[in-house]
């Protein structure tokens, strides 16, 4: 089968089936392409392994032997993974079914048995509706993810000093095969960062898995890992690979790993030492191959003194170090990043920022980091109904947070002549400073410039 070229090779795919083999048709045909795929049941634990694996397509077999409640599934999984397109394989006579797929968010639909032609057309559309493919000019571009590109470098755009030495030793330590342990405040943009090194490796093209620590409770962390086998516990009815195994030859990122506890922290010591793993239930070990990193905002030097962490598994992890500066550091990066989120939620559809604007935003500390920069600009844009973003359009968080702006000694001076330049008409004079009248009104405030100015009186021109 040829699929379309807005088809990404090298892309992945899970594909959930009622048992194993079930879909082995379409393995077949999926693999033909380049495309790497991962079978797994649809089970309560599809989505955080969904979001685990990351995949590029999502596909889900429903027939009669499917999880009882397989809607809520689709639902849960829509919401792990928003931006992947998700199509259902239904057998003859389940239109009715399909449809409400549809309606959770499922964006196509395959009749069973699978025909090539029409597995093509059905992945075609959804690349046309932008799931996949991002035209530009003519040209064929990868998912952001998975080129040196926007969202990637979200972490990485900037021109501080910092930033760059942080961006060299990365592209060193990505040349290597060593566990690296980034570290970092909430927002700072550490799985970002192991994104940036997994895609500069010789391993860009293997899987790229992130393992949540702190969203798998114990007694799950073996089948989620490590996977099982059939029969090793209530439910497993059929043998399956964890996220470890299907992360072969790839990259994976332990994040949050300082929220793991210690008895975790001990599986996971092992698997690093002897990079291998056995199912749940099994006794057959399992070779892998693997890069780890890891990710945590906790110190975890502090943690091994108090107990609460390894030793001997953090000097493991800390074979390389990357800490990522917090947002207030790196001051100088908020307008490049501004602008980088600007073009990314919308060019020149989305309004800029006055200059008065970006000087208030440099002076609040972002305790959320990038994080919360792009939440804030994603909710400016939003709101904001002119061409320009002014002070008032910040919200109210930041203006309690940030003190009453530093003006600059030579603004009142530009706000007399520009009122002067225009016979003191406020609307020319506001579109001149590039400000709203409601920003020219609070300067005439506080600068306490209320009249005209002698030469003026009697004019008929101030509005």
């Amino acid at each position: 089968m040829h699929l379309p070229r807005s088809i990404i090779p090298h892309s992945r795919a899970l594909l959930f089936t009622p048992c194993a083999g079930a879909c082995a048709d379409v393995v077949s045909l999926l693999e033909s392409t380049g495309l790497s795929v991962t079978e797994r049941r649809l089970d309560s634990h599809a989505a955080s392994y969904a979001a685990g694996l990351r995949p590029d397509w999502i596909f889900i077999e429903h027939s009669e032997q499917s999880w009882p409640d397989w809607q809520r599934m689709a639902e849960e999984l829509r919401r792990a993974r928003p931006e992947t397109p998700m199509l259902l394989l239904v057998t003859a006579g389940s239109e009715e079914t399909a449809i409400a797929a549809l309606r959770l968010g499922v964006q196509d639909y395959i009749a069973l048995p699978v025909q090539a032609h029409s597995l093509a057309e059905a992945m075609d559309r959804c690349s046309r509706r932008g799931a996949v493919a991002d035209r530009q000019g003519g040209q064929q571009m990868e998912q952001p993810r998975d080129a040196a590109n926007e969202a990637l470098n979200d972490a990485m755009i900037g021109a501080s000093e910092n930033l760059e030495q942080i961006r060299k030793y990365m592209t060193r330590v990505a040349a290597s095969d060593c566990t690296v342990l980034i570290t970092g405040e909430t927002g700072t943009g550490k799985e970002l960062a192991a994104e940036f090194i997994h895609r500069q490796s010789t391993r860009r093209k293997k899987p790229f898995v992130c393992v949540n620590c702190a969203a798998i409770p114990d007694p799950l962390l073996e089948s989620e890992l490590f996977g099982h086998v059939r029969g090793a516990f209530t439910g497993a009815d059929s043998k399956r690979d964890g996220l470890f195994r299907s992360a072969e030859g790839g990259t994976v990122l332990l994040d949050e790993i300082g929220d793991m506890s210690l008895t975790a922290q001990a599986k996971i010591l092992r698997v690093l030492e002897k990079k291998e793993v056995s199912r749940l239930g099994g006794a057959e070990r399992q070779k892998v191959d693997i890069r780890f990193l890891a990710a945590t905002n906790q110190d975890l030097e502090s943690m091994t003194e108090r107990g609460a962490f390894r030793r001997d598994l953090f000097y493991r992890l800390n074979v390389a170090r990357v800490e990522l500066p917090p947002l207030r550091d790196r001051k100088e990066d908020i307008p490049l990043l501004i602008e980088h989120y600007r073009r990314l939620l919308g060019g020149d559809d989305v309004a800029h920022l006055s200059q008065e604007c970006m000087n208030r935003m440099a002076q609040y500390n972002w305790p959320g980091n990038i994080r919360e920069l792009r939440n804030v600009l994603e909710s400016i844009f939003l709101h904001c109904a002119s061409g320009e973003v002014q002070v008032h359009d910040l919200p109210t968080r930041l203006h309690q947070a940030i003190p009453e702006a530093c003006l600059s000694p030579d603004e009142r001076k530009r706000l007399v002549e520009a009122l002067c330049a225009t016979q003191w008409n406020k609307s020319r004079a506001a579109e001149k400073l590039h400000w709203s009248r409601m920003t020219l009104y609070r300067k005439m405030a506080k600068y306490r410039i209320s009249h005209l100015p002698a030469p003026l009186r009697g004019s008929s021109t101030a509005v």
